[in-house]
């Protein structure tokens, strides 16, 4: 790469907010997700509150957790509530179909979830079961949640040891049912969307945004067939007020396809080409808000991507259902990427959800039973990115920039956002190229500016990685940057991350 990257940010220009709700978890019971992650029991000898693993809250407390999303995911679609609530011992144990034919106990339910989402200080977002379950399960589940009064469903509640309700803000109906979710069409699962929609009651003044589940990547029918469902093309009005927002999916791999790749030993060519298809989702989301603006234009209906991050072959010697993956540098760049469009797209994308929070795909965390913890790069993206959340977008521009060629195609070897809270900025930077230093000219316009702090992320070789006996191998460091003639000036290593928070005049 022979020229530099050349961007211009304007700090007197407000744009949209980025919700917090862009930063999400999720939480599958699926693999060591829960048990042997969150979960570990009431008599275990790690440190616990009530069987939640307290060493694995406190990391997660240091990235301001805003939601998580539970119990699926494809389980989501066979998990019965009922089977979750009352002692312990007396659950029905349940057959876990999608991963890994296990026996499920349900010792991890809907009181253990919400006492997680009070330990994180984070909104429950409780995805519903549409595709096994009925329109009455689903209500009751959200008035035994919320509902203050001696309801049938709140005098259950009180009987399992919880008087006053929980506050939920987000419901999902159901998952995935273009496949593992009921294997639908779109103008079919709409209609039944509407319905289980309708019956998800606001109880005990807990308002709902109910989430339908839409597509897979940029299947737009899906996204079309929901908006067509509450309101018509091209019209003024107001969306009906069934359903307040609409997912879709997106998992990005080294071009063929998830799961079929390792995590760790890959080249410079199927490095690039993850580059490549993490930046696509910038695409896929300017493809859906652009069908949602056709049918709502005030931007009533908000888009969540409810599940995003890598997804290879699972770990020599795991169980293949249990999605368990390294986490490199590669993985923290495509989260640095995600998150700068995420930014971009603010005013229609308002939740997003990585997948995974713990072992899982693209985790936080790794744990293991004897009690090791590992912040994983993917972690460290997240908390050096913490000062985006509620702050409000700042829009920028890349006038040039060094581009990175693979397979006949490039693409720019920047990634770049930027917010501001009011008397401070956060810029973010990555360098997409897994052998070239990025020199790097941001001009700062329209105040005055000095940085606070700066940060880098970055490693020996883009499959760096943290392990028990490594655990800081690769973890943010003071960064060399500086402020010249108005513009903050630094040079980006290969495969690297870097934030610069900037105190403004």
């Amino acid at each position: 790469m022979s020229t530099d990257a050349h961007v211009i940010v304007n700090l007197d220009v407000p744009g949209p907010v980025i919700s917090r709700h862009l930063y999400g978890h999720f939480a599958e019971h699926l693999g060591r997700g829960i048990y042997g992650g969150f979960w570990v029991g009431e008599d275990s000898p790690l440190p616990h509150s009530d069987g939640l693993r307290l060493d694995v809250i406190e990391a997660l407390k240091a990235l301001q957790v805003p939601n998580l999303r539970w119990p699926g995911g494809c389980f989501a679609d066979e998990y019965h509530w009922r089977d979750g609530i009352g002692p312990r011992d007396e659950r029905p144990r349940v057959v876990n179909s999608h991963w890994g034919d296990i026996v499920e106990t349900n010792h991890f339910g809907t009181h253990e979830f919400m006492a997680l989402c009070e330990l994180l200080g984070a909104d429950a977002y409780v995805n519903g079961n549409l595709g096994s379950g009925t329109v009455q399960e689903m209500s009751e589940w959200v008035e035994y949640l919320t509902r203050a009064d001696d309801s049938p469903m709140a005098r259950l509640r009180r009987e399992n040891g919880r008087d006053e309700p929980w506050h939920v803000p987000f419901w999902g109906l159901g998952n995935e049912a273009w496949g593992c979710g009921g294997n639908m069409t779109p103008e079919h699962y709409a209609q039944e969307a509407r319905r289980y929609a309708t019956f998800c009651r606001e109880h005990s003044g807990n308002r709902l945004t109910r989430v339908a589940a839409g597509a897979a990547d940029d299947d737009l029918r899906w996204t079309r067939a929901l908006m067509e469902s509450l309101s018509c093309l091209g019209c003024q009005k107001d969306p009906t007020n069934v359903f307040q927002a609409i997912s879709f999916h997106y998992y990005t791999h080294a071009g063929e396809g998830i799961q079929t790749s390792p995590a760790r030993g890959f080249s410079d060519d199927e490095f690039h080409r993850t580059m490549r298809g993490a930046l696509d989702i910038d695409r896929i989301i300017a493809a859906h808000t652009a069908v949602m603006d056709a049918y709502d234009p005030k931007g009533a209906v908000a888009l969540v991507c409810d599940e995003w991050g890598t997804w290879w072959r699972a770990e020599e010697g795991t169980n293949p259902g249990f999605l368990e993956q390294q986490n490199t540098l590669r993985d923290a760049l495509v989260a640095s990427i995600h998150f700068d469009a995420f930014h971009r797209h603010a005013a229609r994308l308002r939740m997003a959800n990585i997948a995974q929070t713990l072992n899982v795909l693209q985790a936080m965390l790794h744990t293991s039973d004897d009690g090791g913890l590992v912040l994983t790069p993917t972690y460290h993206v997240f908390e050096m990115n913490k000062g985006h959340q509620d702050a409000t977008s700042l829009p920028l521009h890349v006038l040039a920039s060094p581009t990175v060629s693979v397979d006949g195609d490039e693409f720019p070897a920047i990634s770049i956002s930027a917010s501001t809270t009011g008397a401070a900025a956060l810029v973010s930077l990555s360098n997409l190229s897994a052998d070239a230093a990025l020199p790097v000219r941001v001009e700062l316009r329209g105040r005055a500016a000095r940085i606070g702090r700066a940060r880098i992320l970055t490693g020996d070789s883009a499959d760096s990685t943290n392990t028990v006996d490594d655990p800081a191998r690769v973890a943010p460091v003071p960064f060399d940057a500086g402020i010249e003639s108005g513009a903050l000036v630094a040079t980006l290593p290969p495969h690297s991350f870097a934030t610069i928070e900037l105190d403004l005049g």
